[in-house]
């Protein structure tokens, strides 16, 4: 089977949802990863589908017109279509982060959803290592790891530990690149803004990939100067294309 593709929020911020599936289909993705759960941000588009019918209509309806899928939340995005759910940890309060993500793998289990987890090293769970103490400890069956490919890149992890891993612990894979000279720029300013296309940078990307089971990959390749410079069309047809030349290339 070849390797199916989604296109991840944040590689093109601050879009609307219509808009982001609409992109997406035309850039010829197989998914759309969708921001249904805002998380405050200045300038972001605070999508609320649960308190927004004429909202939830108009992009149930984008979806049927662009023939294309995507994750989003529980049950609104169950309705959709909505198989798999992006989570990540901002507490330091380990009992809490336990028994949230048992209850949300239990909510979200009612609704045939799986929650990713993944491990930004801005947040409070930075690690592969970590990711599954915490999916152990919860022990639901519908909570995955979620590799980010920076994160792998930048916490150390090799081909070999992945490979130690049991494939079915995980889920969707975030697929960009970190750039091979960050040129002093803070981690978070990069993590935000400036992650680069597939094959152009510093991350063993071959060497994971090739350790991890083939599931869809969701491009997260945020950019701003690619952005400014191709569009937000542009950038996210960009990301595909390069993505599928390195798969191509290095016989993924």
């Amino acid at each position: 089977m070849s390797r199916q593709f989604s296109l991840a929020y944040l590689t093109i911020p601050g879009i609307d949802p219509i808009h982001q599936i609409q992109i997406a289909r035309e850039a010829g993705y197989d998914y759309v990863s969708l921001r249904t759960i805002p998380m405050g941000l200045e300038g972001e588009p605070q999508v609320h589908l649960e308190d927004d019918p004429a909202l939830f209509r108009a992009v149930r309806q984008a979806l049927k017109d662009c023939g294309i899928d995507y994750r989003a939340a529980f049950e609104k995005g169950a309705e959709l279509g909505a198989t798999q759910v992006l989570t990540s940890v901002w507490t330091r309060d380990h009992s809490f982060v336990v028994d949230r993500y048992g209850a949300l793998c239990e909510q979200a289990a009612q609704f045939g959803l799986t929650l990713n987890l993944e491990f930004p090293i801005v947040s409070e769970l930075t690690s592969m290592d970590q990711a599954i103490a915490l999916q152990d400890e919860v022990g639901a069956d519908n909570l995955k790891i979620l590799m980010d490919m920076i994160y792998v890149h930048l916490t150390g992890v090799t081909p070999g530990e992945i490979r130690a891993v049991d494939p079915a612990r995980f889920g969707i894979i975030h697929l960009c690149d970190w750039p091979s000279d960050p040129a002093g720029r803070e981690t978070v300013e990069i993590v935000r803004g400036g992650r680069v296309y597939c094959g152009e940078g510093a991350a063993d990307l071959k060497g994971f990939l090739e350790a991890l089971p083939e599931n869809v990959c969701a491009i997260e390749l945020p950019n701003l100067r690619e952005l400014e410079l191709r569009g937000q069309a542009g950038h996210a047809r960009r990301c595909l294309e390069t993505a599928k030349e390195y798969f191509a290339s290095n016989g993924l």
